[in-house]
């Protein structure tokens, strides 16, 4: 089975939306657009290099697909640029018109369905970028096989984020953490099964925390 990794870059708060520039998506009266710029080092920048060197495909919601696709074409031909241009990039769309980019193909409007005879296929594992309303259709199917989550210093107090209300109760396992010299934190999770869950409270419990449910019981 092939493999869907996520990278994904967020604010402190959780907001993944527009992290590369004003105009890259404003919806919602979000103002703070490029919040992750200030903090790119050529270390950063050298890791993206690195992971983009390994066989990959690209799993790309519509909006993004679109910003990308005004991007990379004209961002020179360097090896980052190539590869992106070159490789298979699998679309979540309801309107497949336009999709003419390099190797693009259109998973129509049931992304989820549309992938499963993807992922049984021979191939590389597929790189999830940005894409916020796919992701979030792909963490309530359980689809997600690894999160790299680039954690930067700042937060925006609104915008889009990453894990919503309806991502799935699950556990994750830490693989790898390094963090850049401008402070931004780079982890990577791997699913590891469900939610396991525990209790700090004292057995039997004391009469104070009795009374404190039997309050919260007839709250709720």
């Amino acid at each position: 089975m092939r493999r869907i990794k996520a990278t994904v870059f967020l604010t402190l708060d959780g907001v993944m939306q527009a992290p590369g520039g004003p105009e890259e998506d404003r919806e919602g009266g979000f103002a703070h657009g490029g919040w992750s710029v200030p903090h790119w080092t050529d270390a950063m920048m050298a890791e993206i290099n690195r992971r983009f060197a390994e066989p990959l495909e690209l799993l790309l919601g519509r909006r993004t697909y679109d910003i990308f696709a005004a991007h990379w074409p004209h961002a020179g031909d360097d090896a980052l640029a190539l590869k992106i241009n070159t490789v298979t990039k699998y679309v979540a769309t309801s309107q497949p018109e336009g999709l003419d980019w390099h190797n693009s193909v259109s998973l129509g409007e049931d992304a989820a369905c549309a992938l499963k005879p993807v992922l049984a296929s021979k191939g590389p594992d597929l790189l999830l970028q940005g894409s916020s309303v796919l992701a979030q259709t792909l963490l309530a199917q359980d689809m997600i096989d690894e999160l790299s989550l680039w954690t930067f210093p700042v937060s925006t107090g609104s915008g889009k984020r990453f894990f919503g209300s309806g991502a799935i109760p699950a556990s994750f396992r830490l693989v790898d953490v390094s963090q850049s010299e401008s402070g931004v934190l780079m982890t990577t999770y791997r699913r590891a099964g469900e939610i396991a869950t525990g209790s700090f409270a004292i057995d039997p419990p004391s009469e104070a925390e009795l009374a404190r449910r039997r309050v919260h019981a007839a709250v709720t």
